[in-house]
């Protein structure tokens, strides 16, 4: 199921299309409830004078659980999940063409990280006009409050109302910084993969067993994250607060920064490390055995 060490040759753009839905779905399936907490616990506001909405991860996870169900926990699945076979066609797809641009022949082989960054860095060119209206629609459906009568319907009625209300512009707004978040994180993600993946690879073998994928997918989404959070969470503040409250990035910078400090911009930290090892490890796995798989039929 592994492929071979070195800048083996890349699949084509079918086989691409078909391992990168498969491993995007089931990092969304895998991974979402945790996104969901994510997204919470990043958009709760300090209230002088009054506890936190949530005071962590499994507080989080039990309101929601307890007041909207288990189901509540897959709130605005639909955006990323209806985007993740094209988008991770387009990631792996644009990778690749990263890997041609900017690494060597041995760039794997000799752990040449710089090269390798800016490889998995590229990616974010080919997914962030699918990934950004996505994170905007997905983002506001999680923090709406269940209490109250919802604005938005769905998914679709999401991006309608966008649309309706701002154009193009209104849907992905966003986008440079859910840009700025992906080229962060895929330098780390794609990079630590390769070289994870061959740490693990035993001496004449051609590539690591399920359970070193396992490993190196998770660790690698675990480096993603830790490395993009404070991003993400200056574009989930940006992209649902409403019309007109902040002019731009730095605003929403300074304003999470002088409301809850500077260690406001890593809230949701447990979240997302509990949701990128197991998500980005079957996000791995799942792309490496449809690689394999499409590779038997005799795909391109």
């Amino acid at each position: 199921m592994a492929e071979d060490k070195g800048m083996s040759k890349q699949p084509g753009a079918l086989r691409s299309f078909i391992a990168g839905g498969v491993g995007g779905v089931a990092l969304v399936i895998v991974g979402h409830p945790l996104d969901t907490i994510k997204v919470r616990l990043q958009n709760m506001t300090h209230v002088p004078g009054k506890p936190p909405q949530y005071s962590g991860l499994f507080d989080c996870a039990r309101q929601t659980v307890t007041k909207e169900g288990f189901f509540g926990l897959y709130k605005g699945v639909a955006a990323p999940l209806a985007g993740v076979a094209p988008m991770f066609a387009l990631c792996f797809l644009g990778y690749s063409y990263g890997k041609k641009l900017f690494c060597d022949e041995d760039a794997i082989e000799n752990r040449k990280l710089g090269q390798l960054a800016l490889a998995g860095a590229t990616s974010a060119l080919f997914t962030t006009p699918i990934m950004a209206p996505g994170e905007r629609v997905k983002c506001l459906l999680q923090t709406q409050n269940a209490a109250e009568k919802p604005k938005y319907n769905g998914t679709m009625d999401a991006f309608k109302q966008l649309y309706k209300e701002g154009g193009l512009r209104n849907v992905n707004r966003g986008l440079i910084a859910t840009f700025a978040r992906d080229a962060v994180g895929s330098a780390v993600y794609f990079s630590g993969y390769e070289v994870l993946k061959l740490a693990f690879t035993a001496e004449g073998e051609r590539g690591p067993s399920v359970p070193g994928l396992l490993l190196a997918g998770g660790l690698a989404g675990m480096g993603n994250w830790a490395v993009c959070l404070p991003i993400d969470t200056v574009k989930t503040r940006f992209q649902v607060a409403p019309n007109g409250r902040y002019s731009g990035y730095l605003p929403v910078l300074a304003d999470i920064i002088k409301t809850d400090g500077v260690g406001a911009l890593f809230r949701g930290f447990s979240a997302v490390m509990a949701r990128a090892f197991p998500a980005n490890a079957a996000c791995f796995v799942g792309y490496e055995f449809a690689l394999w798989l499409t590779d038997r039929m005799g795909m391109e």
